[in-house]
């Protein structure tokens, strides 16, 4: 017979949806049978979770996005399937994601024990920077659909509306777990005393503060910014944990250019040499140049890429990166 520890872990686990963790104990509870002897029982309990764990695998999560999209397009879903080790970036963001993630699959023990996850995460730092791949990434490992908040369609300039559009993407949050994203964030969260600052601004604000406060539901929910400094100070003590992103460092882009560039060069290829290069230039601009090279290899049906076409593809991306901070 299970413990009376393992009873309560069930039933917790069930109460806080963390199928994960219920067929983890219940694996527990076979092994326990078999142990004693009660090695039918231990079979049969196998098989079940072995059954329910295939069923997992198979179905598609049920989304209220759709709906909610056909009304009046505030939330765009996708199913990614990008990890951790797909993101390019420092170890100390890697650490604190990692930890989030381990947090979020201990949820119902966590909660057991009268504890709360990190699920409220915002992502400090340049574009380019991988702050909207994390979204991805914390979905894909999670196993939850990604909701990417579309504040365009949050945002109106009629009065009160804006907060009812608000309301019903934290109703979705509360009813199906996912991942939810706020990009551009400092669009909703700007400072209440700032010079162009509107009363519906401020509404906006302070309906967003409320609702994140009450907010108990097993979803994460992820707000990025390049203009951390535009937030309202109140926005911060909301949020389990503020992660800073910065450009790459040489290492960094030496792993972004290997990991695309690698089939296509030569055995001797100069890639510290190639990130210097690309010194000041975004993730996102580093792959995009990569990107660059191969097409132009394609294109022109070259044995293999050279520096030279590298580096071409570098100033071009620093020219437009140039261009759009003018």
């Amino acid at each position: 017979m299970a413990s009376s520890e393992q009873l309560k872990a069930l039933l917790l686990s069930h109460l806080a949806g963390d199928d994960e963790r219920f067929l983890s104990i219940a694996l527990q509870v076979a092994a326990h049978e078999a142990r004693i002897g009660h090695g039918k029982l231990a079979v049969e309990l196998r098989d079940i979770v072995e059954k329910a764990k295939k069923q997992a695998k198979s179905a598609v999560p049920i989304s209220i996005a759709k709906g909610l999209k056909d009304a009046s397009g505030l939330l765009y879903v996708t199913t990614p399937r990008v990890r951790l080790s797909d993101l390019v970036t420092t170890d100390e963001v890697k650490d604190k994601l990692a930890r989030v993630i381990r947090e979020q699959r201990h949820l119902g023990m966590l909660k057991g024990h009268g504890l709360a996850p990190r699920r409220r995460l915002l992502l400090v730092g340049p574009p380019g920077t991988g702050k909207t791949f994390t979204a991805s990434v914390l979905a894909g490992e999670l196993g939850y659909p990604l909701f990417q908040v579309r504040l365009d369609a949050v945002i109106t300039k009629f009065m009160g509306e804006s907060s009812a559009k608000l309301r019903q993407v934290f109703d979705a949050i509360r009813e199906v777990r996912g991942v939810y994203f706020f990009d551009e964030f400092d669009a909703l969260g700007s400072q209440r005393a700032m010079p162009n600052d509107v009363g519906e601004a401020r509404r906006i604000l302070n309906s967003f503060l409320q609702m994140i406060e009450q907010d108990d539901s097993n979803s994460v929910i992820v707000c990025a910014t390049n203009h951390a400094q535009m937030l309202d100070y109140a926005l911060f003590r909301r949020f389990d944990d503020v992660i800073q992103y910065r450009l790459p460092s040489n290492e960094e882009i030496v792993n972004l250019f290997r990991s695309r560039l690698k089939p296509y060069v030569d055995k001797d290829f100069p890639w510290l040499e190639l990130a210097k290069k690309a010194g000041g230039l975004s993730s996102a601009e580093v792959t995009l140049a990569a990107l660059d090279a191969i097409k132009e290899l394609l294109i022109h049906e070259h044995e293999a890429i050279t520096v030279a076409m590298v580096e071409s593809a570098i100033e071009d991306r620093r020219g437009m990166s140039h261009e759009m901070h003018r």
